[in-house]
This record gives C-alpha cells, sequence and structure tokens, in this order.
C-alpha cells in the first residue's frame, strides 16, 4: 500500500455569492469547515448565553473541546486558563496558565489524532495546503489568544503549517501565542507572559 497524493481545488474553486447568500461548490470538491466552525461555534454560544442573562456586569466563558470563548465582563484577574495540548486535561492540572480578560483563545496540535500510513510512516490531522500532507513542522503545538475563537483557531492552526515563519507572522498581528517545539521547548510570543511573571494577557482588540 502507498500513499498518494494529489492536487486539490483549494478554497478558490469554492465561490459565495453574498446577495443570494448561496455557495457554489464545484462537483468532486467537499467543504470542510472543522474547526473554523467550532471556533465560530463557540464565539456565537457565548454571545447568546450572555445575552440570555441580561446583565451587563456578568461575564461568560464557553469551551468548545479546547477551543475557548469569553463575552462580558471577566472575574477578577481574568480567565484563568490552563495552556495544555489535550482538551481533555482538568482544568486544575499542573502546566502553565495564562489570563484573559476578554477575547478567545484556542490551541492546535500534532500530538494528538495522529496514525501510520504506508511504511510506517506517522501522519497526523494537520494539512499542508501547499502539499496536501501532514504539515512539517519545527512546532508541536501552538496556542493563540485572539480577539474571536474563530481567529483564534484559525491562527493556531496556521503557526502550525507556517512553521518557522511563524513567530515573525504572529508578532506581526500581534497575537500572543506560545509556541511548544517537539523537543518541548517553549517560544512565547507578542506579550505571551513568562512563567515567573503575572500571568495575565489580553486579546488584542478587532
Amino acid at each position: 500500500m502507498t500513499l498518494t497524493v494529489q492536487p486539490v481545488p483549494g478554497w478558490t474553486a469554492v465561490s459565495l455569492d453574498r446577495q443570494a447568500r448561496t455557495v457554489r461548490v464545484p462537483r468532486g470538491v467537499e467543504l470542510d469547515l472543522g474547526a473554523t466552525g467550532k471556533g465560530l461555534a463557540a464565539d456565537l454560544a457565548a454571545a447568546a448565553a450572555l445575552a440570555a442573562v441580561g446583565d451587563e456586569r456578568a461575564g461568560v466563558l464557553v469551551s468548545l473541546g479546547g477551543d475557548i470563548a469569553t463575552a462580558g465582563r471577566a472575574p477578577d484577574g481574568g480567565w484563568r486558563i490552563l495552556a495544555a495540548e489535550d482538551s481533555a486535561t482538568p482544568g486544575d492540572a499542573d502546566g502553565e496558565v495564562v489570563a484573559i480578560e476578554r477575547g478567545a483563545i484556542a490551541t492546535s496540535t500534532t500530538t494528538l489524532r495522529r496514525w501510520r500510513v504506508a511504511g510506517g510512516t506517522a501522519a497526523h490531522h494537520i494539512v499542508d495546503p501547499r502539499t496536501g500532507l501532514p504539515a512539517e513542522t519545527p512546532w508541536r503545538t501552538a496556542t493563540v489568544v485572539a480577539a474571536t475563537c474563530e481567529a483564534a483557531n484559525a491562527a493556531s492552526t496556521a503557526a502550525i503549517v507556517m512553521g518557522d515563519a511563524a513567530p515573525a507572522w504572529l508578532e506581526a498581528e500581534r497575537l500572543p501565542a506560545r509556541l511548544v517545539g517537539h523537543d518541548g521547548r517553549v517560544t512565547r510570543l507578542a506579550g505571551w507572559p513568562e512563567p515567573a511573571e503575572a500571568t495575565s494577557t489580553t486579546a488584542p482588540a478587532s
């Protein structure tokens, strides 16, 4: 059994008619919103929950598989969130904790959803659209803070795919991020605090 890779049409093959509110997808092309949809769902759920409470002093945090969105007022000291590779990790487990006052945080990792392909080669679920293969990257995990969960999710996955170019891009976009290399070494960027410092960072305004 061999692994066969074929060119894919890419997102430009999908056309959107904003006026008619329709999407046209060519025959043979599949549209998988995947984690982007999950991030958007977290944003919408947080906003809806806050609206349902009807109290401007209230605050809401929604976590969908580790994609975290907030709305309203944060508790004193901010929303404290454990940076972990597995969303099933208990919130009180040992590890690095960051606090956000508003916005969202999301993590992408190559350590989960892994399997073996032909010849025993390891593969993972984050695909590089330039090759159609699992991304070859120096980062095993990327966690990003952004104004929305949808944006944080997209940025964390993009950081994995971008590889060595990710730190400069995250800094330029002013997205606080924590990148973990395959050797376990951590790179903190754009205001993500060092563990010894006060663990507070604020999601950038949109």
